[in-house]
């Protein structure tokens, strides 16, 4: 009756895992078959790093350097480019804390960006090809490291919740992106202070609620997968904390609900890339200046960070998720402060 159960939920490997292992050390040992899929995972993000590079060299009419101050201050023109360090440092952080809390990537890194001085559009769609490997790349980890299952025939609760999840994200996604940077542009700083403000709500009340379980209703998830869609559009961050902490309110158990962010994040956000390149056809110009470095960060941190999520327990991540989604809200309103009270001030 559990192998059945297991099959149609996808959830109890990671439980199942803990009984077999009872200790972190025990789950910290590597099987090869754990080290050859990370080795693919290094793998497959150096060719987008690969990418990245010729992408910053821009090939394209649409891709040019655009003058933010960064870029102003550096002395970057044309087709120059550069390894950022202090980015490799920043993203090497938040892609560990985004892989293996569910979130922190885009939605504490994008703020501090804005704040250094670079442009919304040299971020966002760096943001979303980044997101977009690291989710679908760490949604097979998570699968390899055993925190979670996917099961198609028949089929189990972990790929119906990233269908749920999925084409409702694309779809709010798809509508924010138009709507906001081709129709009705919102100065970026309002947009991080609602973002802010939604994490604070959310984290509280999981935090709240943390010792509790809570019974599995995955048509929760809908409104939750609308309003995190809604936000990656915006400013390519707000999604992880929305789906990672809806999915927990919803009765998904913590470690199975971080696989699922990450394949769901992986969708949509590939799904906005395609957006942003029809979006590129209407006279839009992006600056992929900042993907390299992106990725020589992800190289690594997305990797140790799904096989963290099995190393440690359940119970642990139960309080550092919504404790950590509370710490990037904290982030974001120290980073976009000082701008709201400019704002206000006239």
């Amino acid at each position: 009756m559990e192998d059945a159960k297991q099959k149609i939920t996808g959830f109890e490997v990671a439980q199942d895992l803990e009984k077999e292992k009872a200790s972190i050390a025990e789950r910290f040992i590597p099987e090869w078959r754990h080290i050859r899929a990370a080795l693919g995972g290094v793998f497959v993000f150096f060719l987008v790093f690969l990418l990245g590079v010729w992408l910053a060299g821009n090939p394209f009419e649409a891709t040019v350097r655009i003058q933010s101050d960064w870029t102003l201050a550096s002395g970057l023109q044309g087709n120059d480019w550069c390894i950022i360090w202090s980015v490799v440092g920043l993203a090497a952080f938040f892609e560990f804390m985004d892989a293996s809390a569910g979130m922190g990537f885009g939605t504490a890194l994008t703020p501090i960006l804005l704040v250094l001085g670079f442009d919304p559009k040299q971020i966002v769609p760096a943001v979303m090809i980044q997101q977009g490997m690291a989710g679908l790349v760490g949604a097979f980890l998570h699968r390899e490291f055993e925190n979670v299952e996917w099961k198609f025939s028949p089929m189990s609760e972990t790929v119906k919740l990233w269908i749920i999840i999925a084409i409702t994200g694309c779809i709010a996604v798809s509508c924010s992106i138009i709507g906001i940077y081709k129709f009705f542009p919102i100065d970026k700083v309002w947009i991080k202070l609602y973002v802010a403000i939604l994490l604070v709500m959310m984290g509280a009340v999981s935090l709240w609620s943390a010792g509790k379980d809570r019974p599995y209703k995955p048509g929760k998830m809908f409104g939750f997968a609308a309003l995190a869609g809604f936000n990656k559009g915006v400013g390519g961050g707000g999604y992880g904390p929305v789906v990672t902490i809806g999915g927990l309110l919803s009765g998904v158990p913590v470690k199975s609900m971080l696989a699922v962010t990450a394949i769901c994040e992986g969708t949509v956000s590939t799904f906005a890339i395609i957006v942003w390149l029809a979006l590129l056809t209407s006279g839009v110009q992006i600056d992929y200046i900042m993907l390299p470095s992106f990725m020589i960060a992800t190289m690594f941190s997305a990797i140790a960070a799904p096989y963290m999520t099995r190393v440690f327990p359940e119970k642990l991540w139960k309080i550092v998720v919504p404790a950590y989604c509370c710490i990037v809200a904290a982030i974001c309103f120290y980073k976009i402060g000082p701008s709201i009270y400019k704002k206000l001030a006239g």
